[in-house]
């Protein structure tokens, strides 16, 4: 987890990042099931789940002791794990449905229960993580071992006792949405009504409703009648965080459409678009593709929208369609190793970004396990590592520095030394506090705030 500080030392500002926790082997050999596929803090931020390659969910707690403590510690421990996907078969398709779990999505908490939505390719559940702490003793016909009694020998009645038990944290599956997908799930997203939720896959957006697993409704298809017109997909969408009636979706044109599911109830016709038009000037072959926007996230007040495409993170007012209001770019320098990156298939990845709670900082992942950090306010960014080798309580985070040239300065990497299967996809960030959960292939990078 890293939370963000100021830098009291050399008294210019910048951000600085300590080291808190890393869940995880840190050994080299890694097996495909166990890559973090999503992460997600809960609307208070006490608990922190991952998905992972192998359909398991693992879901931490922050530790109270560390909330209290001076200084103050993000620390989480295990309280949670299960099986949420397992692989299927479609039998009519002939093909293999994966176990990877491509989202996670937790719901406000109404009772002492928790609730999440989890998905795979294909089918989303909602999953209800509670706490057992008392059992009952004393059953008529059977014993408290579990083996029933013959009734020929109950000669008296007794009346069951709850008693104190050691603490068992359970995950059931209290829903199961599926059938409703021909293609691929990319997103799901919980409405602020908490009632109902979206889910979209390449062509498609349906709504559903959490009570009602075998039904949903088709808001938006974008499939044109001949697949060869095919010219974009859906690559993400989400609910807007306080109007329940606003959704947004983002395509692999590089366009983000806002749609008010008041006007119609199919909603293919857009309420805005939110598009930057080329510069024709720097067109090349590979345009297209880095246009393509992976992840899009509105912000925690709502007014303020950022997309990621492969180059760069755009802040968009929600008031303005025209053009983004701030532009960043993540990593610049991997321009001239496009062609490259386009052969190894790199090109393709999808990064996602996050706010912080107070909507100041994103943050989004690159490349040689490197993650970025950009400061609206301040106008300032920062490149730092998750790395094996800062694995140590309170370690304060060196930025990063790539060079493109030949003449390299001390503590600056060069753009050919960067791992390009080192990459960080997956990030989120607390929602109160300056603490982030960053993913690097098997392994949960926990950050905090240097107090």
């Amino acid at each position: 987890m890293i939370t963000m500080t100021d830098d009291v030392e050399n008294g210019n500002g910048e951000i600085q990042w300590c080291f808190s926790q890393v869940k995880g082997t840190l050994e080299d050999d890694v097996t495909e099931a166990d890559l973090i596929s999503c992460v997600e803090f809960n609307h208070d931020g006490e608990l922190l789940a991952t998905g992972d390659k192998g359909g398991r969910v693992v879901i931490f707690q922050r530790d109270p002791m560390s909330k209290t403590c001076i200084p103050r510690r993000g620390d989480y421990t295990v309280y949670s794990t299960f099986q949420s996907h397992e692989p299927e078969f479609d039998y009519l398709k002939s093909l293999e449905i994966e176990e990877k779990i491509n989202k996670i999505r937790w719901l406000r908490r109404k009772n002492q229960a928790h609730f999440l939505l989890s998905t795979n390719d294909k089918t989303i559940k909602l999953w209800k993580v509670s706490e057992k702490d008392k059992k009952i003793e004393g059953y008529n016909t059977k014993e408290d071992s579990g083996i029933m009694r013959d009734p020929m020998n109950i000669t008296s009645l007794r009346v069951p006792v709850l008693k104190s038990m050691e603490l068992m944290v359970e995950a059931s599956p209290r829903r199961v949405f599926a059938n409703a997908h021909t293609y691929h799930i990319n997103s799901i997203s919980v409405n602020s009504d908490q009632e109902t939720y979206l889910s979209a896959d390449d062509l498609r957006i349906n709504l559903w409703n959490l009570e009602i697993t075998d039904q949903s409704f088709n808001i938006v298809d974008i499939k044109p009648t001949n697949m060869e017109e095919l010219t974009e997909v859906i690559t993400a969408a989400e609910f807007h965080p306080l109007e329940c009636n606003l959704f947004v979706y983002s395509s692999s044109k590089g366009t983000i459409r806002l749609c008010d599911m008041r006007s119609s109830a199919l909603c293919d016709k857009h309420a805005k678009l939110f598009e930057e038009q080329d510069d024709p000037t720097t067109r090349s072959f590979f345009s297209e593709i880095i246009s393509s926007i992976s992840d899009v996230k509105i912000s925690n007040s709502g007014r303020y929208m950022m997309s990621r495409d492969y180059m760069t993170i755009k802040v968009w007012d929600l008031h303005m369609e025209t053009k983004p209001i701030e532009t960043y770019p993540v990593h610049e320098y991997l321009r001239p190793k496009l062609c490259s990156l386009y052969e190894n298939d790199c090109i393709f990845d999808k990064f996602e970004c996050c706010w912080s709670g107070t909507d100041q900082y994103i943050m989004t992942g690159a490349y040689n396990n490197f993650f970025r950090m950009f400061d609206r306010a301040a106008k300032r960014d920062v490149t730092l590592e998750a790395s094996k080798e800062i694995a140590k309580p309170k370690t304060v985070l060196k930025p990063r520095k790539v060079c493109i040239g030949n003449k390299r300065k001390k503590d600056e990497i060069s753009v050919d030394c960067l791992d390009f299967n080192k990459k960080i996809l997956h990030t989120a960030w607390h929602p109160n506090e300056n603490i982030v959960a960053v993913a690097a292939t098997n392994n949960l990078y926990l950050f905090q705030d240097k107090l």
